[in-house]
């Protein structure tokens, strides 16, 4: 069984920074793609980044490109996301996935493609 933890999530004023960490535990981690979504109040899920690990291929939410970046390190099992420029409609609760399926490389942007969720760390953003 493949645990996440998010953490570094916070309240902070439009333009500051922050940076989210997912650590796995459980299994093999490098071989994972990743994946963090979002949820805000009212609103359904939507994807924000990816990262396929064997091509290091990385995607990422039309609205975040620039601002942020999502990266790795396997030899600490922890998946980032560096939010950068933070407006206030990226206020969410931000949640890492992980997807063993190769659904994932067609459909990386689609929930169902991942097997394993975090339980979340929320984001606010003030004006």
């Amino acid at each position: 069984q493949v645990q996440l933890v998010e953490s570094g999530g916070g309240l902070v004023q439009a333009g500051d920074s922050l940076r989210l960490s997912c650590a796995a535990s459980g299994r093999t981690f490098s071989r994972y793609a990743m994946g963090w979504f979002r949820q805000a109040p009212g609103k359904e899920r939507e994807f924000v980044a990816a990262m396929i690990s064997s091509a290091g291929t990385t995607l990422y939410l039309d609205s975040v490109k620039g601002r942020f970046t999502i990266s790795r390190d396997n030899a600490k099992n922890t998946v980032y996301l560096q939010m950068n420029n933070l407006k206030p409609e990226d206020t969410a609760v931000y949640t890492c996935a992980a997807a063993t399926s190769s659904e994932v490389y067609y459909y990386s942007r689609r929930p169902s493609s991942y097997n394993y969720w975090g339980q979340g760390t929320q984001v606010t953003v003030s004006s």
